[in-house]
């Protein structure tokens, strides 16, 4: 009986090591950092970026989904498989009529080995029209004791 449950154990043991973890050869690998940094950007100009990557793995990129932190943040992204050795681009729009700072995360899902790839941008957003900066306020609740 213990013969039985011993070459049980084992074979268990090597099909559980020779499974397979379901991820494809596929790599996406960036050309840039994957934070791009926005500066100080005038209100209303051109919140768009390209972070710009390459296929470097043996099989096919298929980009699933793409979501943003906010909805303030619009990305698109390559609706083909991106091959072996090519290039693609997530393209990347944020509103900049909201004055301020701001750390927006775009997160790309995929069938690459290194999914899901976390870009951020972030940034100042600033008006050269002094009644739209607002003032940050805190107000503590009132104490009664």
């Amino acid at each position: 009986m213990i013969n039985v449950i011993l070459v049980i154990t084992v074979m268990f043991s090597v099909a559980c090591s020779q499974e397979d973890d379901g991820k494809s050869n596929a790599e996406m690998t960036f050309k840039e950092d994957l934070i791009f940094d926005y500066g100080k950007i005038k209100k209303e100009s051109d919140g768009t970026h390209e972070f710009v990557f390459k296929n470097t793995g043996s099989d096919p990129i298929i980009i699933t989904n793409v979501k943003s932190s906010c909805g303030c943040t619009v990305p698109t992204y390559p609706n083909k498989p991106v091959k072996k050795g090519e290039k693609a681009k997530i393209h990347v729009k944020y509103d900049t009529n909201r004055i301020g700072t701001f750390h927006k995360t775009i997160t790309v899902y995929s069938n690459a080995k290194n999914s899901p790839v976390k870009l951020q941008i972030k940034g100042e957003v600033f008006s050269d029209d002094k009644s739209e900066v607002k003032e940050k306020k805190t107000t503590l609740p009132e104490f009664k004791g």
